[in-house]
């Protein structure tokens, strides 16, 4: 539940198949139009990326990609790859429509569940003007590490420690 709307959403995510890859583009396209007015970019990597490419992230053994559904529709959804001790979480996307019921939160979450013991910490990044997702993630104990230029505005590195178990 969101703490800020009380609206339900989904409790267990799913993984998603490679057969998504359609659904996952068009809802990766939606939710990163917000961030591209945010940041007067409409070159952000997540709206260039193509069919093909979300096919082979989805295909790809190292990557495992999350999602609620609502129904057959595809809601929400974050892909996970885990390099060594780090798991780095991307493209963390919530249907416009959705937004503000609990799935980011909810995704952030199980995504970090769902880490192998070996993961000792996540990182992720979101660009400077996206308010919404860094409220979200320094809610959940993320902090900034640093920044780097990603055209006329800056990328926002963040991370987290995994906390015992």
């Amino acid at each position: 539940m969101d703490g800020q709307l009380g609206n339900p959403c989904p409790v267990t995510p799913e993984l998603l198949p490679e057969s998504a890859a359609g659904e996952l583009l068009t809802l990766q396209r939606a939710a990163f139009l917000i961030e591209a007015r945010a940041h007067h970019d409409l070159d952000l990597p997540p709206l260039l990326e193509t069919l093909d490419q979300v096919r082979a992230a989805l295909a790809d053994p190292a990557v495992t990609v999350w999602g609620f559904r609502d129904g057959a529709r595809i809601v929400a959804a974050v892909r996970v790859v885990v390099r060594g001790e780090v798991a780095e979480l991307g493209r963390l996307v919530v249907a416009p429509d959705r937004q503000g019921e609990g799935f980011g939160t909810a995704l952030l979450l199980a995504a970090e569940a769902a880490a192998p013991p070996a993961v000792t910490g996540f990182r992720l990044t979101t660009g400077e003007f996206s308010a919404g997702p860094l409220r979200l993630y320094t809610r959940h104990g993320y902090r900034e590490t640093h920044r780097s230029p990603e055209g006329e505005h800056q990328l926002v590195h963040l991370a987290k420690v995994r906390e015992a178990r």
